[in-house]
């Protein structure tokens, strides 16, 4: 890869920028911590403008179930568009290399006759290990007014139709666990580049796994083990952000969250998260004891200016007075 020295600003929100060079810098960073990987990624010049693209890690960090679409079986079940499509030339490795087909969506073709341990494909050895997701609410909603037809196909069809149902870490479609939340902390991913921005990330996200919920209702976050949680806004552009932090997710995470469940935390606070109770009240103690020594100096301070102001006084209004 060419990490060229061209310096120039390239937006990383809004009113955010970085320049060119040391967006490079970062990127040379990350592509060195995963040589060999999907995980790589790949930029060029397009119109003048810096581009950035390849797979992102997600983390599920979702309370509450979502909600995968109800397919009318009169319908044909294809899995989501190849995300292959959105850059040719970005399944290349650092080296011109191909890289492996794990970067394609998360797609999984089983015989349904067969036991459901399954693994999630695409989310890394964490995401491996999940056992199948449990339901743990019936489903809500598109169950009225779906006519279904599984009558009128042949029994060929209707196991063809079984194998191609997507699954997310392990957990298959179907009218009776369609409405389930994923394992928090599994991870996917997704393929985009630098000029998309969070909202844009999200609805590609629920469009690759078929989720009816709105893309509203969640937001992106930078989760980091300290504690601090940093929500990406609106203008904010997930690729870069994921460059910025670096690449070690043992130290930072992009996760899928609720926008109404999860409140931000600054680093300042992220660093006292983890005291226990008894740590944390000492601290407090102190800063009282603290505050407590600050106020009296303060009312001394004053004291003394007030009396001296006082006796000014006094000197002024008796001066008339002797003459």
């Amino acid at each position: 890869m060419d990490y060229g020295s061209c310096e120039y600003l390239v937006p990383c929100g809004k009113d955010k920028y970085i320049s060119k060079n040391e967006l490079l810098l970062h990127l040379k960073t990350y592509n060195i911590y995963y040589e060999g990987q999907n995980l790589q990624l790949r930029h060029r010049e397009e119109e003048g403008e810096l581009v950035v693209e390849g797979l992102l890690n997600i983390s599920w960090g979702l309370r509450r179930p979502i909600r995968l679409q109800m397919q009318d079986d009169n319908q044909r079940i294809r899995p989501p568009p190849s995300s292959s499509s959105w850059h040719s030339g970005c399944n290349l490795g650092a080296h011109g290399s191909v890289l492996k087909p794990s970067t394609l969506p998360d797609i999984q073709v089983t015989d349904t006759e067969a036991t459901p341990n399954t693994e999630a494909p695409g989310s890394g050895a964490a995401a491996k290990s999940q056992p199948e997701e449990t339901p743990q609410l019936m489903r809500t909603r598109s169950d009225v007014g779906v006519r279904r037809r599984g009558s009128a196909r042949t029994p060929s069809e209707q196991r063809r139709i079984r194998r191609h149902r997507f699954s997310i870490n392990g957990h298959f479609y179907n009218h009776k666990t369609s409405v389930f939340t994923p394992a928090y902390g599994s991870v996917t991913n997704v393929r985009i580049n630098s000029t998309m921005t969070t909202p844009q990330v999200l609805k590609l996200l629920l469009n690759k796994f078929k989720i009816e919920n709105s893309a509203e209702e969640f937001a992106l976050y930078i989760v980091h083990t300290s504690g601090e949680k940093q929500k990406l806004r609106a203008s904010d552009y997930p690729l870069i952000a994921r460059i910025l932090q670096g690449p070690c997710e043992q130290v930072s995470k992009v996760f899928l969250m609720e926008k109404d469940q999860v409140e931000e935390v600054t680093y300042d606070v992220a660093q006292y998260i983890k005291f226990e109770m008894p740590v944390l009240r000492s601290f407090i103690q102190k800063l009282e004891e603290e505050e407590d020594r600050e106020v009296k100096k303060l009312m001394r301070k004053y004291s003394v200016l007030r009396l001296m102001i006082e006796q000014r006084l006094e000197e002024i209004s008796e001066g008339p007075t002797a003459m």
